[in-house]
């Protein structure tokens, strides 16, 4: 099993390397016609999703921590993709919500990314794709369950 587990974790460090690469987001963004980073990209799914939504309530949603959350909806307000108001609930309470142009940028990335994707799957069967789409959805609700245990490691020379 422990080759098993040190084969999928070299795995997923390949795909979040090359997911999370320069040269990956430059070429997503000329498709795009936009830059929006991978976690405003979260953001703007956060917002289509659910609505008008709290600082906060994006920051759980999206899994990030406050500070995160904050300076990408500050980048998403500047490029007038997501504007600010006062919750019609509580006038205590900010939600943001998306702009026209956040609505139209987000499109084109869902439109850019599914057209990417089926290309790059173009090749696999039904029943593989399916296969990921269960497989990559248990992976991230197991890693989101288990939590990093400090100490829990041997030193390795």
């Amino acid at each position: 099993m422990a080759n098993d587990v040190a084969a999928a974790e070299h795995a997923l460090e390949r795909l979040f390397r090359l997911t999370n690469s320069r040269k990956m987001h430059v070429r997503q963004a000329a498709a795009v016609g936009a830059e929006v980073t991978r976690a405003g990209y979260a953001i703007l799914r956060c917002l289509t999703e659910g609505g008008p939504l709290s600082l906060g309530e994006i920051g759980r949603e999206c899994s990030m921590d406050p500070a995160a959350a904050s300076r990408q909806v500050k980048a998403l307000e500047d490029e007038g993709f997501v504007a600010r108001r006062v919750s019609p609930e509580d006038a205590r309470v900010t939600v943001l919500r998306l702009t026209p142009a956040g609505r139209a940028v987000y499109r084109r990335i869902v439109t850019v990314r599914i057209e990417y994707m089926t290309e790059v799957l173009a090749a696999w069967p039904a029943r593989d794709r399916a296969t990921l789409v269960r497989l990559v959805d248990r992976l991230v609700d197991d890693l989101k369950a288990v939590r990093f245990r400090p100490g829990a490691h041997e030193d390795v020379a």
